[in-house]
């Protein structure tokens, strides 16, 4: 085997926020625990703050820290970029990084648009002629119990897909004190929780399931539109001048779509981060003829199965926990019964990456897997621009 296939994948990221130390403790722990088809070098996380960036290379491991993206992605000791900034950057940052022969890793959503998504999925199937990989990061996907769902829904064990039920609950801007973020401001984030957590059970639905979402008819709304500004400045927004200035949030609090799957079935979404007292809840039900699938991310390592050919008197849904080793991704890792966590999905991800890149094959989910999704985000906006009228799903391309 050449060295060009058994030397380290030196890896740069760039942005450094919460995505980044969540793609940090993928990157480190998975070469540990996994047999790694090639090894993997954490060589440099890029941030605009010097000395913010820098603490923390330090803090996860990162062999240097430096400012100006364009010149890292130019390096020659470079083979990944990973991309963790806000959205309005990951189209510029992800084609470039492409052109320039580095296989990407782009978190979710792909872009803030569907002229960004559709320009990285061009840019990304140029590259793909050349040998370059790119991936999209719907680490959700890859929690072993989520990908054990898919697997039997693909089995068969529900039957005909007949109805869904996904949701993704937050209630972190229920206080309208709440100081205004990047994540609140389209420019940055291109919509509010449609984009940020709806993006996961769209995707998620799509990939259980392994059908689109052909049609949609949604609403969504902005429950507090106006938010004290930071006292010190965020993320380029302006600084605020004392007590009382507020600044406009442009992008949505909460939607609430159906959706039409591509054999007809209809599906429920709810994407929020005014659920009072909900914090991470993401949950999915997929109903079949045959049977039924639940998923809680607040219960990670398990499934709820219901097996409706199963004798009426011992009928109902039982738990399956989802820690043996003959479980996607589990023995890697603890003895049965020990559990797993929020972080493990991350390493995941990072296996699957590496395995693609090191076989010649593309990874999933893809860039087109990733406009796939950003044309239904679209489509909700314009449902819910036009009176929630029931509105299509520009063609996509299957879920893998």
């Amino acid at each position: 085997m050449g060295a060009s296939v058994t030397r380290p994948l030196r890896v740069a990221m760039i942005g450094y926020g919460f995505m980044g130390a969540a793609h940090s403790v993928g990157w480190r722990q998975a070469p540990r625990m996994f047999d790694l088809a090639r090894p993997v070098e954490m060589t440099v996380v890029v941030g605009r703050n010097a000395d913010a960036v820098a603490s923390a290379a330090a803090k996860w491991g990162w062999a240097e820290s430096a400012t100006e993206w364009r010149e890292v992605i130019a390096r020659d000791d470079i083979d990944v970029v990973d991309i963790v900034t806000p959205g309005d950057s990951h189209a510029e940052i992800a084609i470039a990084a492409l052109e320039a022969g580095k296989h990407v890793l782009c978190e979710k959503p792909l872009a803030n648009t569907v002229a960004e998504a559709e320009a990285m999925a061009e840019a990304a199937a140029r590259a793909r002629d050349r040998g370059i990989r790119s991936m999209v990061g719907f680490t959700y996907r890859r929690v072993p119990a989520v990908t054990l769902l898919r697997d039997m829904i693909a089995e068969g064990a529900v039957g005909t897909v007949q109805q869904v039920r996904a949701a993704y609950r937050q209630d972190w801007l229920v206080d309208p004190g709440m100081p205004l973020a990047w994540r609140l401001q389209k420019e940055n984030a291109g919509s509010g929780a449609l984009g940020d957590i709806g993006a996961h059970i769209i995707d998620m639905t799509q990939f259980v399931t392994g059908l689109g979402v052909e049609r949609v008819s949604g609403t969504i709304d902005t429950i507090v539109k106006e938010r004290p500004l930071p006292a010190d400045g965020l993320m380029g927004l302006t600084k605020g001048a004392g007590a009382g200035e507020t600044g406009a949030v442009t992008v949505d609090d909460v939607a609430l779509f159906t959706g039409r799957l591509s054999n007809g079935a209809l599906a429920s979404f709810e994407a929020t981060r005014f659920a009072t007292g909900r914090k991470n809840a993401l949950t999915i039900e997929v109903s079949g003829d045959r049977g039924a699938l639940a998923f809680d991310l607040e219960d990670l390592n398990s499934l709820r199965f219901y097996d409706r050919t199963a004798p009426e008197g011992r009928q109902g849904f039982t738990q399956v926990l989802v820690t043996e080793a003959q479980h996607p991704y589990v023995s890697a890792w603890w003895p049965a019964g020990h559990l797993l966590g929020y972080e493990h999905g991350f390493s995941h991800q990072v296996v699957d990456l590496v395995a693609a890149i090191h076989a010649g094959s593309d990874p999933h989910p893809s860039f087109d897997e990733g406009l796939a999704v950003q044309r239904v985000l679209d489509a909700v906006e314009r449902s819910s621009d036009n009176d929630s009228a029931w509105t299509g799903v520009a063609a996509g391309v299957p879920v893998v």
